[in-house]
């Protein structure tokens, strides 16, 4: 099995690595088009401040039959995996040495879709999660800062192949988020695989 090498973005309270050639350019360009048009895409509204809003981008979620997901006020059934989504999953699997059943799907369709500072602290992915994020298509900055103080956040640009890893306390003492961009960029999709406790 190919070596290899992360970067360390964080160490103190939390683990965060940054793998950044997991898949070369070609591989890349073509998991994003097979998903592009494979997936069935939804645009779900959610509840924030007491309101319900339509999320800034479009969403997907699949995994092994019969699990189920809630954030943000609304409760996703896993649709059934893949083949392009197989192929990542058993790719990052023996580089982590952890398994995963599950994977929530975002499409950023231009610089205005986006996700703001959250943190994956839902009861269903246990008190140490490892959230396993992959970037396809055009590159777009990943922000951390710390979740109490809100202090000066780290920017992490993700480019189309690489592999993003949160675990250990991240989502406890972190929160992260994808910012908008007036910059004209392109169609981005991200892959946040995670282990759902059932």
């Amino acid at each position: 099995m190919k070596i290899y090498s992360p970067v360390t973005i964080i160490e103190q309270d939390a683990e965060v690595l940054l793998y950044s050639d997991i898949f070369s350019s070609s591989e890349g360009q073509s998991l994003f088009q097979d998903l592009f048009n494979s997936i069935e895409w939804r645009q779900e509204s959610i509840r924030m401040f007491g309101k319900r809003v339509l999320q800034p981008r479009l969403t997907a979620w699949c995994g092994d039959d019969g699990l189920t997901y809630k954030y943000s006020g609304i409760t996703l059934t896993a649709e059934r995996w893949i083949e392009p989504l197989l192929v990542i999953k058993n790719r990052i699997e023996p580089i982590l040495g952890c398994s995963f059943n599950s994977v929530l799907i975002n499409l950023y369709r231009d610089g205005n879709d986006s996700m703001g500072w959250h943190r994956d602290n839902e009861k269903e992915l246990g008190p140490q999660p490892v959230i396993a994020s992959v970037s396809l298509g055009a590159e777009r900055v990943f922000q951390l800062r710390r979740y109490r103080s809100k202090e000066k956040s780290i920017s992490v640009p993700l480019s189309s192949g690489s592999l993003l890893v949160m675990r250990g306390d991240c989502q406890t003492f972190w929160e992260h988020q994808i910012p908008k961009t007036s910059r004209v960029v392109g169609q981005r999709i991200n892959l946040t695989f995670r282990r759902i406790e059932v």
